[in-house]
């Protein structure tokens, strides 16, 4: 990537980081009981998902943060080799870039691979997929 071109780069991924820093972890709140009491059984599901929505946002941010830091580390390491994708060595898209800062595959190897790792070569899953 062309020197010019780092700065508006570096200046974006560090906005996104410090708006998931600034963002914080989701509190993830455990039913306690009284010892006495029996648990409530309709309560306990809605506990469950709300633990489960919380543990998944924080490693979604955590994986987000990893993300950046790593783009930024590629970046200062080999500044020329930023922006290039890693399958082909073909430059990524600017405008993908501007999207997704952190991307190290241009759109058509992203495609490949997600095709090449999700099950019957879907990117979505579909409800036969669970059986």
């Amino acid at each position: 990537m062309k020197p010019d071109e780092l700065g508006p780069m570096r200046t974006l991924l560090l906005q996104r980081r410090a708006e998931l820093l600034k963002g914080g972890d989701v509190p993830v709140e455990f039913e306690q009981q009284e010892v006495v009491t029996k648990p409530d059984e309709d309560a306990a599901p809605l506990t469950e998902m709300t633990q489960v929505i919380a543990s998944n946002r924080n490693r979604a941010r955590v994986e987000a943060l990893a993300a950046i830091d790593q783009a930024l580390r590629r970046m200062a390491d080999d500044p020329e080799e930023f922006g290039l994708c890693e399958a082909c060595d073909e430059p990524i898209a600017q405008r993908r870039l501007l999207l997704v800062p952190t991307a190290t595959l241009c759109a058509t190897c992203q495609r490949e691979d997600e095709q090449a790792n999700s099950p019957r070569g879907r990117s979505r899953r579909h409800l036969t997929d669970f059986r």
